[in-house]
């Protein structure tokens, strides 16, 4: 069951880089840097709730 609560936890966190990425990209001049990290953070955890679920099933 933590590991349930733990893939909701990645989720949202996952869900909110999404959004911020997609608000740096619409700004005039976003930062390129910013959104390299934005999107290889949100790769790990999109990684690490992959894991997860195989474990679970």
């Amino acid at each position: 069951m933590a590991e349930a609560a733990r893939i909701r936890s990645l989720e949202e966190r996952h869900a909110t880089l999404e959004a911020r990425i997609a608000e740096e990209g619409c700004r005039p001049k976003p930062n390129d840097l910013e959104l390299v990290r934005l999107k290889r953070e949100k790769l790990r955890l999109k990684e690490e709730m992959e894991k997860l679920r195989t474990r679970l099933h």
